[in-house]
């Protein structure tokens, strides 16, 4: 387990840097030198403390990719922030989408596989599929019709 978080924050810290390398130039280029370090400074921890909650709480997290551009929007210029708005929606939405994908193959939240089903309301199943199985006791004849279409 600790290999996997390990790699799942080498990971988020990818994520975390990809985003501050793609938005630290449209800081704000009209104050003094130290100032806009400062700011980029702040930016970056900005984007690691997103990445780190994401990571750690990856359910309970509503709108992350808001979350850190209401926390950074104050250090750009009126004019870049629609592109850094856009900048950060990207990056947190692909690393939403690489922690869904830990989810759903069962290597984070704990290990545990679920079923790959979805439910009448078109969520996923939170059911533990059968062993050596993807689909759970309700939803194990899914299985079989992929079997068959296979």
């Amino acid at each position: 387990m600790y290999e996997g978080s390990a790699q799942l924050q080498a990971c988020m810290y990818q994520y975390s840097r990809a985003i501050y390398r793609s938005i630290k130039d449209l800081i704000d280029p009209y104050v003094e030198q130290s100032q806009q370090i400062e700011y980029r400074r702040e930016v970056l921890a900005a984007c690691e403390a997103t990445m780190e909650r994401l990571a750690a709480d990856p359910h309970y997290f509503s709108k992350p990719e808001r979350a850190l551009f209401q926390d950074i929007r104050r250090y750009f210029p009126i004019t870049a922030q629609a592109e850094v708005a856009w900048a950060t929606s990207e990056g947190v939405n692909a690393a939403v989408q690489f922690i869904q994908d830990q989810i759903e193959s069962g290597i984070l939240d704990g290990g545990i596989a679920r079923c790959r089903a979805t439910t009448r309301k078109g969520k996923p199943c939170q059911r533990t599929p059968l062993p050596e199985r993807d689909y759970c006791p309700s939803h194990q004849h899914l299985e079989a019709g992929r079997a068959v279409a296979a």
